[in-house]
């Protein structure tokens, strides 16, 4: 009989997982992860790790399975949230999520299950995983949910093969409501309770508030940047077709435009960012266009569809390509096609990879609003996800 650690997290997603594992017949081991301690910056208290642990344990009782509390949030704090603040810092926008899964829940988690002696690590994400024999070697493949609406594969877009092998994913072939229903049919204790918001494992947060315990708040100016002046420069970048070009932030200097406000630091701050400007008197709202964090300067463009705020294509250096399907890989020089996803939920976009001696390149069919320095982009063939990357 295979022995199976779920990762069981105090929400109705675990929980179904881990009855449909219980029905088929594995040796279940509940875990419970606690990776945050700290309160500062928290929207709510209302929802502590105490009580997600204590709704775990409840849930484990119904479903008669061991139930075992594992303390991983040093490796959190180094891992997760450090990245998170040094990437902030640089002016970056890091998405803990993908960090999480990636150094967290199949890694450092990973190794506690395995001291269970686990065959495989189990969690409640809406994503699903196949096996093809490749010149005679197994190759795993990680599959989007079928639940459109939910699909969670982008979050586990830095998974590895080794990481990959050892994963189940036993609600990924069923859509959210049949989740609830399941819950709902076995009187689990999450049937009714909500799904958890904000930063993976910390909750939902003020951003600024939680960013503000390593990053000082710094006077600084908004520039705005007008509307034809981007138009007559992108016309100029498209004549070129210089694709290193497009595929980088547009450098933003504070002759471009004029000031209209301060902020209290440019790191604080996103592309495509509206909520947090507090500048009044336009027609239509502000919006983040760039951050540049050396001048501690942010610009913004006025409207939803700024040409500031769109991009043909991004950048992904060599050192942060990774390849989930490794015996996919393309080489220098390489030129493919493939569905696209810059952001969780985001529908996926035609782009063309293109492999350079310093990375990928990426050029979309259609051009692309608010690509992110630091978020991760994620390639797809269809329904299974090839390949990821830090935007630069």
């Amino acid at each position: 009989m295979k022995r199976v650690v779920i990762g069981l997290s105090g929400g109705v997603d675990s929980s179904v997982a881990a009855y449909l594992l219980k029905q088929q017949s594995y040796d279940l081991i509940a875990l419970f992860m606690v990776n945050w301690h700290e309160r500062i910056g928290a929207v709510t208290s209302a929802c502590t790790w105490e009580e997600d642990a204590l709704i775990a344990k409840m849930v484990a009782k119904k479903l008669d399975i061991p139930f075992h509390i594992v303390d991983l949030s040093k490796d959190y704090k180094k891992r997760v949230v450090d990245y998170m603040f040094s990437e902030y810092k640089a002016g970056r926008t890091p998405n803990p999520d993908v960090l999480c899964n990636r150094e967290i829940k199949f890694d450092a988690f990973l190794k506690e299950a395995l001291k269970f002696n686990a065959d495989f690590v189990a969690t409640g994400h809406y994503c699903q995983k196949a096996e093809i024999i490749k010149n005679g070697k197994v190759i795993h493949q990680l599959l989007a949910g079928e639940d459109p609406n939910k699909d969670q594969s982008y979050f586990l877009c830095q998974l590895n093969q080794d990481q990959l092998s050892k994963a189940m994913f036993p609600i990924g072939h069923l859509l959210k409501p049949d989740v609830r229903k399941i819950a709902r049919e076995q009187s689990l204790p999450t049937a009714e309770r909500k799904d958890s918001q904000g930063i993976c494992f910390v909750g939902k947060v003020d951003l600024p508030t939680f960013l503000q315990q390593q990053l000082q708040p710094i006077t600084g100016n908004i520039i705005e940047i007008p509307a034809d002046f981007m138009a007559k420069k992108k016309q100029v970048e498209n004549i070129e077709k210089n694709y290193p070009k497009l595929c980088f932030p547009f450098p933003y200097k504070p002759w471009n435009g004029k000031i209209v406000g301060e902020h209290q630091g440019a790191h604080f701050y996103t592309i495509g960012q509206r909520k947090g400007l507090n500048i009044g008197g336009y027609k239509e709202p502000l919006f983040v266009l760039g951050t540049d964090v050396s001048r501690n300067i942010i610009y913004v463009g006025e409207g939803k569809n700024h040409p500031g705020l769109f991009r043909p294509g991004l950048f992904i250096s060599k050192n942060e390509i990774h390849w989930l399907r490794e015996d996919l890989q393309m080489n220098v020089g390489d030129k493919l096609e493939y569905d696209i996803r810059i952001r969780y939920r985001q529908p996926l976009e035609k782009g063309t990879i293109h492999i350079n001696e310093d990375g990928a390149y990426i050029l979309f069919k259609n051009e692309q609003r608010g690509i992110t320095s630091g978020q991760f982009a994620a390639w797809y063939d269809g329904k299974e996800l090839i390949g990821s990357g830090v935007i630069a």
